[in-house]
């Protein structure tokens, strides 16, 4: 009775011609192969296959480089075909097997030229090796079972050989070149390893075979194609210098910014291969044709293009790990990720079946019924009808993800009936139009658009930017007359137009998704305040490209591990850290202005949210600037970031500024030196203009001694200086501070300390007289005006001062207003408590909350100032008559 090995043997057998025809020529492989079929050919099998180090000309390693392929192969096909095989063994396997014979022939060729000698960098002096690179599926560990592999030759350096018969580095790497390449693909009585295809290196067929790093650096700046970072992703060095290569490589392939261009030029590749496939009708190949396999490759790398330079963990090599994390960023869909791999290992199992009948590098159905019926039994499905009907849904499947990913309405819709208008002001009366849509003063609209044509930015624009500009400029001015302030907010959009109009990526974006428009236009009409931000930060128009991000509360556990594994990926890279950190607060508050101008959050609860970003950023930046620290002496350093003002009272606004004071605990000698440089170092990183902006502005003002103290107090220090040195007003400014960020023990220290001050029994009169001084001093340089809501008597300053008295006179009996829980819960706290009349302190909270909105609505508008009417005044007097009623003045 056969074995099942036997059985799997010939029912491989029956599918493949090509396993037949090496089992009837080799009949110690088959029996080699029934003994091992149950186990996968590793790279410790490939290893134990021959004696490698013996095999040391071509003429010996040859033939046992082409042995090794048909045992691989034999065992692979019966593994596959029987089930017993996964998708990851069989690309993963094939990928091996190529890198081991490359590694193999490759040191073989080396010995060939060894009269020579080695080749000698004419800069280092250094010798020098040949990096093979692996491109395409080679690169990405997915080769298929009759694969080509795609290898282009590089070498860091040129140069002459030091043998005794001397010849340039480029000529001897030229040699070891075409030696590498005949031990893999001449053509044997063995047959041949793999075949070798170089039309991958710069300037194809017609290029040299192997070019030094400086060529090619030459080369990507000034003639690098599209199709050719596309082809680069993939690329691997399987020899050499592979750091030396990818930092050359990278900034060719990814773009520091969001490169939407690449869709445009991705869509062109892909009709390119779409009309080859119409003329030589390829429908039938499931690589090229209708949602076939280079379809799905093509999605998930168009994002990498896009987003690869700002976020490296997209710098993936694997198709399918590129998918999955376009998955967990949610830039692809959960549900069209697993169609999408579902798809890519049902077409990939089917091209290798398709392979394995005769070893030819095919992907293309077989045309008869006999052979789709057969094809069907070896992927274990009952029939060919069966197998049809799959495969057309899988291709179907395909296809409309692709469709969703680079449908171009521009392509295809009607001209828009203002672009004449616009194209040509000076012929077209475009007034009648702006009516029409809306604008109440069409005249200064039109000399609005007049002014930006003539401009000399609109002028001197790239074609390519221009024709895009020209495009989305009419839908602009269409949209923005839907909203009550049209004129303000279309010459708003024009002024981020202006900004964005030179960097063709941002133009790009807002084509290929024409349902921004309408976000950015509600945005722009709603603040001029996020109009400038977004001017400021067009990075974020990234932002506007789904609303379920754009509109989602922020999960900050969450969103601290997402920033920390991308610096993490940004290790000894200084300035991308600093730069990451300005991307990951400009993206987050953004999305929380959109959630506040949608009506999403209360005042108080905005605040929070601004507080904890503030502490997320504050908490990260402390930890990469310590790792930045070359004098540490643990990765944790024994120090503390307190806050005060708002972003300690969990008050923040947009543009608040950071009331900071840094704290340590740490018996080094050395320690106030070492946090003393930490703390510049991290002030360096907030406040530093990049060309990705800037974090926040830091005011240190409030650490101990003030300006001439030092930046960083021991734990000890700060206690003492509370305690016997420190003024009334910094007692204040305690009431509104709290722990943020670095060693926990340290803000459970803080925290005893802040309570100790804030419950010592002070004199009442001594303390009244205080604070009245206080806001003497302070109305010196900030007069009482009405239109002023934080200043003015009665206003947002007198009702804190007012908080902060209570607290101090108070709070040793009532130490409930130690808590940090913002001056309106405290205010009901010392009424509740009988300090303060009920009513009063209502009514206080009530204006507190009315004026800080009146506040941030016109910081939302680039407004210092509120307008000013009686119920306005009304507010105001909830402030005066508490204050009036606590300290006996008005």
């Amino acid at each position: 009775m056969p074995s099942n090995a036997s059985r799997a043997i010939e029912t491989a057998k029956h599918h493949s011609f090509y396993l037949c025809r090496l089992l009837a020529a080799a009949p110690d492989l088959a029996r080699e192969l029934e003994r091992n079929v149950d186990t996968p050919f590793d790279l410790a099998q490939m290893q134990a296959c021959a004696d490698w180090d013996a095999l040391a000309t071509p003429e010996a390693l040859s033939p046992a480089l082409r042995d090794l392929r048909q045992a691989f192969m034999a065992r692979l096909i019966v593994r596959d075909i029987g089930g017993m095989a996964d998708l990851d063994e069989v690309v993963g396997g094939v990928s091996q097997l190529a890198r081991f014979c490359i590694e193999r022939a490759l040191d073989v060729a080396q010995r060939s030229l060894a009269r020579h000698g080695q080749p000698i960098g004419e800069d280092s002096g250094l010798a020098q090796q040949l990096i093979v690179v692996g491109m395409g599926k080679l690169g990405g560990d997915e080769l298929n079972a009759s694969s080509d592999i795609d290898l282009i030759f590089i070498y860091p350096e040129n140069g002459e050989t030091d043998g005794e018969k001397c010849i340039s580095n480029h000529e001897y790497f030229a040699l070891l070149g075409k030696a590498l390449i005949r031990l893999l693909s001449d053509l044997t009585d063995h047959g041949q390893v793999f075949r070798v295809d170089m039309r991958l290196r710069p300037y194809g067929d017609s290029g040299p075979l192997a070019m030094s790093f400086t060529a090619l650096e030459n080369y990507l700046l000034t003639q690098g194609r599209e199709w050719e970072r596309y082809a680069w992703i993939k690329a691997r060095a399987l020899s050499g210098d592979e750091n030396g290569l990818a930092e050359l490589v990278r900034p060719f392939v990814y773009r520091k910014y969001l490169d939407y261009g690449a869709y445009g030029a991705m869509r062109e590749l892909h009709a390119q291969i779409r009309r080859e496939v119409a003329r030589r009708d390829m429908v039938n190949n499931i690589k090229l044709g209708p949602g076939g396999i280079r379809e799905i490759e093509f999605i998930a790398q168009v994002f990498q293009l896009i987003r690869g330079g700002r976020d490296k963990s997209l710098q993936l090599r694997g198709t399918r790990a590129t998918l999955a994390r376009l998955g967990e960023l949610r830039l692809l869909e959960p549900g069209a990720v697993a169609e999408l791999q579902e798809a890519y290992a049902f077409l990939r199992r089917l091209e290798h079946h398709l392979q394995y009948t005769d070893d030819q590098q095919t992907q293309t159905l077989p045309d008869t019924d006999e052979a789709l019926e057969k094809l069907a039994h070896g992927l274990g499905l009952p029939d060919r009808d069966t197998f049809m009907t799959e495969l057309a849904r899988q291709r179907q499947r395909v296809a409309r993800h692709f469709e969703q990913v680079f449908f171009l309405p521009t392509d295809t819709a009607p001209e828009h009936p203002l672009y004449p208008a616009w194209r040509d002001l000076a012929e077209h009366d475009i007034r009648p139009a702006l009516t029409a849509l809306g604008y109440r003063d069409p005249d200064d609209v039109a000399r609005q658009l007049e002014a930006l044509a003539r401009s000399q930015r609109y002028q001197q624009m790239p074609q390519l930017n221009r024709r895009q500009f020209d495009a989305l400029l009419p839908p602009l001015i269409e949209v923005a007359a839907r909203y009550p302030n049209p004129g303000a907010t279309l010459g708003r959009i024009i002024g981020l137009m202006e900004a964005i109009s030179r960097r063709a990526s941002y133009l790009a974006l807002l084509t290929e998704y024409p349902q921004t428009l309408q976000r950015l236009a509600a945005l722009c009409s709603s603040s001029s305040w996020v109009s400038t931000y977004l001017t400021r930060h067009p990075i974020l128009l990234d932002e506007l490209l789904d609303a379920r991000v754009l509109y989602a509360p922020p999960d900050w556990p969450v969103l601290a591990r997402q920033l920390e594994a991308q610096l993490d990926g940004l290790d000894g890279d200084v300035e991308g850290k600093i730069d990451m950190l300005r991307h990951f607060q400009h993206a987050q508050a953004f999305r929380l202005v959109a959630q506040d101008l949608a009506g999403m959050w209360t005042l108080e609860a905005l605040s929070d949210e601004l507080s904890r970003l503030a502490d997320t950023v504050l908490a990260a930046t402390l930890r990469h600037a310590w790792l930045d620290i070359p004098a540490r002496e643990s990765d944790t350093p024994r120090f503390a970031i307190v806050g005060y003002g708002k972003l300690g009272g969990k008050e923040l606004g947009y543009a608040s500024d950071l009331d900071l004071i840094f704290l340590y605990d740490d018996p080094d000698q050395n320690a106030a030196e070492i946090y003393s440089r930490l703390a510049r170092k991290m002030i360096a990183w907030l406040t530093s203009a990049t060309a990705a902006g800037r974090l926040y502005d830091i005011d240190l003002r409030l650490r101990p001694n003030g300006s001439s103290g030092l930046l960083v107090s021991s734990v000890q220090a700060f206690e003492r200086y509370q305690r016997l040195d420190a003024w009334p007003w910094e007692h204040q400014a305690l009431t509104r501070a709290r722990f943020i960020a670095g060693d926990a023990g340290i803000g459970e220290r803080f925290a005893e300390i802040r309570h100790a001050i804030l419950t010592l029994p002070r004199d009442a009169e001594r303390l009244r007289a205080e604070v009245l001084s206080m806001r003497s001093r302070m109305l010196e340089s900030h007069p009482a005006l009405e239109h002023d809501v934080k200043h003015a008597r009665g206003g947002i300053v007198d009702i804190e001062f007012i908080m902060q008295y209570l607290i101090l006179g108070h709070a040793a009996d009532l130490p409930a207003l130690t808590a940090n829980s913002g001056t309106i819960a405290l205010l009901a706290c010392a009424a509740d408590a009988g300090l303060i009349p009920a009513d009063l302190a209502r009514g206080c909270r009530d204006t507190y909350r009315h004026l800080r909105r009146l506040q941030h609505a016109a910081r939302l508008n680039d407004l210092d100032r509120v307008d000013v009417d009686d119920a306005l005044r009304e507010r105001y007097q909830a402030g005066k008559q508490l204050w009036h009623a606590l300290f006996g003045q008005e």
